[in-house]
């Protein structure tokens, strides 16, 4: 009762409500999706700069009220940071920076140049050198969330455009996650829990690959244990200046990937937990108003219904929508071989998965337990129980996606919060049963020799890098901008993309024909230095002919004289070319040759491709 009659006299308990309503009814039924991805173009950029700097203000608050520099440190402080340094660089060393994933991480980099030249959340798409300046003509907005970009292209202001800046993110991205999940286990189970945690996470490839990469998977890892330990905070302090940054940096973690925001569950019932057992609600006049915050949030997921094609589903046929139980039970096969691979193909943890898999019941048990005994339980059981609930949501949401499968080399990123977990599931379930002081370092021992015998080898061997060319291929043309400095030439590539944030003139195939009369005004009048032209060709197996992909054949009526070339599969060829003549008068459209494999199935490919190897391997010389 008293509750409630707090919750009735507390006025900003009712501006709170009133507030959220407001964002409700704008975010989701006020405008049109046309008019909402307007809106976050022209506003997006200004959004995620206020809430990120609301979010450090409040960081530095909690800095000043806690003030952990003035606590004494013991004469093995110096242990953790090194600790963390070397198993950084264990990541790190072992991979080399570059995109990994073709079209989401130099998506990612076209949003943060949009953001770093125009302070617009676009994605160029018509960009340019005129007389060696490089203006940015055109752009549209992406569907990818935009905090990742906004970090990037905050270093962009303070150094200069470097497509480079997204790997020095996520460098210090890398050492951030260790030491964030090295206090999560502290908190959790003492000190040696918490390198624990750290061994666990770095003993995993996949990691180490993303750490390298321009995605924003790090920024998602580091935003979730910012978000845990922010709550663990606050149901430890239980005050509003805890409350604003736990609410602040889960408005963040939603705008770094599509489902984090699933983690708005368990932030919001420990929000109400704490606020039922304090029989008040915490509140001060500023957190009232941060509804709002999540209104780009709801107008960006317009985009979805606007571009129906957003959901990829033509990527994988035979899939009607994008989530569905039936999908779960393939999927769960697939995570079993990702996880559970010994070949080192796939970028898993064998002692992460084996440990995290046996705890992962047990944990669940766990937080059912507390959840039962929350009155009895800790704040650290507390906010855990609740982040399980989160984690379990998120992936069975996977689970249920149509691409959920992870042993494809472009889906293999989503496990990474699952990896997360099963760090977290060991550490509680370790701290639950085992109370013995041995329990830790026979953990650590098991894990230092996971990491020796099987991540190590996996890691040096990159066979997981191997499986996905178009990452290599991507790689294959930086080469090519590294050795042409100049940057003055025209490319023309399905991925134009690519060229426009590396600061070069691009364009694709589809509009150099369709507008070939402007293609033959600007190769007449050398406005380009030279005219490149990106292919990918079949190789037909049976006799070896050459067949252009669709997407990249430009017909007849450009003549092109072969300037790099490399086969980065069995089966494909990639061709970077220089255009000396093109035909004038009417198009000639491309004569869409079928490629040999377009009629199998995945698994004749796989056959077919396998047979051609082991074919080539024995006719080496």
């Amino acid at each position: 009762m008293q509750f409630t009659e707090l919750i009735r006299d507390d006025r900003r308990v009712l501006l709170l409500g009133l507030v959220a309503l407001l964002a409700i009814v704008l975010g989701f039924f006020t405008f049109s999706a046309s008019s909402a991805l307007a809106l976050m173009g022209a506003g997006g950029y200004w959004a995620i700069l206020g809430t990120s700097a609301w979010f450090a203000r409040s960081l530095w608050r909690l800095a000043k009220e806690s003030r952990p520099w003035t606590k004494p440190a013991g004469s093995t402080a110096w242990q953790i940071p090194v600790l963390i340094l070397i198993c950084g660089l264990i990541l790190l060393v072992h991979e080399t920076y570059g995109f990994k994933i073709l079209m989401d991480e130099v998506m990612l980099l076209g949003t943060s140049m949009g953001m770093h030249f125009d302070k617009h959340p676009l994605v160029p798409v018509r960009a340019h050198d005129l007389q060696g300046a490089f203006q940015l003509l055109d752009g549209q907005l992406d569907k990818r969330p935009f905090f990742q970009p906004f970090l990037v292209s905050i270093l962009h202001d303070l150094t200069g455009y470097r497509p480079e800046n997204v790997f020095v993110l996520n460098t210090a991205l890398t050492f951030a996650l260790l030491g964030l999940v090295y206090v999560a286990g502290r908190k959790l189970a003492g000190r040696e829990a918490g390198i624990l945690a750290v061994l666990l996470l770095t003993s995993l490839p996949l990691l180490a690959q993303n750490a390298t990469g321009g995605g924003f998977e790090l920024l998602n890892l580091v935003m979730i244990m910012s978000t845990l330990l922010l709550g663990l905070r606050f149901a430890e302090k239980r005050d509003a200046s805890s409350l604003q940054a736990l609410i602040l940096s889960s408005v963040l973690l939603a705008q770094t990937r599509y489902e984090s925001i699933l983690f708005l569950l368990p932030v919001g019932l420990l929000i109400l937990w704490i606020w039922w057992v304090e029989g008040r609600p915490v509140l001060d006049w500023g957190i009232c108003f941060t509804p709002l915050l999540f209104l780009p949030v709801a107008l960006h997921q317009k985009i979805f219904a606007l571009r129906e094609s957003s959901w990829e589903l033509a990527s994988q046929p035979g899939f009607d929508r994008p989530f569905a139980l039936r999908y779960a039970s393939n999927n769960f096969s697939h995570w079993l071989s990702f996880f559970f691979d010994t070949t080192g193909e796939n970028s898993n943890s064998l002692v992460l998965s084996a440990l995290g898999f046996l705890a992962l019941p047990f944990c669940l048990l766990w937080a059912v337990k507390q959840l039962g005994r929350l009155r009895q339980a800790t704040a650290v059981q507390t906010t855990c129980a609740f982040f399980t609930v989160g984690f379990a949501a998120h992936s069975l949401l996977l689970l249920c996606y149509f691409w959920g499968r992870f042993d494809d080399p472009v889906i293999r990123r989503l496990s990474l919060p699952l990896n997360l977990w099963l760090v977290l599931a060991v550490v509680i379930v370790a701290a639950d049963l085992f109370r013995q002081k041995w329990t830790w370092r026979v953990l650590m021992v098991l894990t230092g020799l996971g990491l020796f015998s099987h991540s190590l080898p996996t890691m040096a061997r990159h066979d997981y890098s191997m499986d996905y060319y178009v990452g290599r291929e991507m790689e294959w043309r930086r080469e090519f901008i590294k050795a042409h400095p100049e940057k003055d030439y025209l490319f023309i590539d399905p991925e134009a993309i690519l060229w426009i944030t590396h600061l070069i003139s691009g364009t694709t195939p589809q509009q150099s024909l369709k507008h070939k009369d402007i293609v033959i005004f600007n190769f007449r009048n050398h406005t380009f230095s030279a005219l490149y032209v990106f292919q990918r060709y079949d190789v037909e197996p049976a006799t070896g002919r050459l067949i252009v992909q669709k997407d990249y054949d430009l017909g007849p009526d450009f003549q092109l004289e072969t300037y790099w070339e490399r086969r980065f599969t069995p089966l494909t060829i990639s061709r970077i070319s220089r255009v000396v003549a093109i035909k004038d008068g009417v198009l000639t459209a491309p004569v869409k040759a079928a490629s040999p494999l377009a009629k199998l199935t995945t698994a004749e490919r796989e056959k077919i491709r396998q047979a051609y190897f082991e074919q080539l391997i024995k006719r080496l010389p």
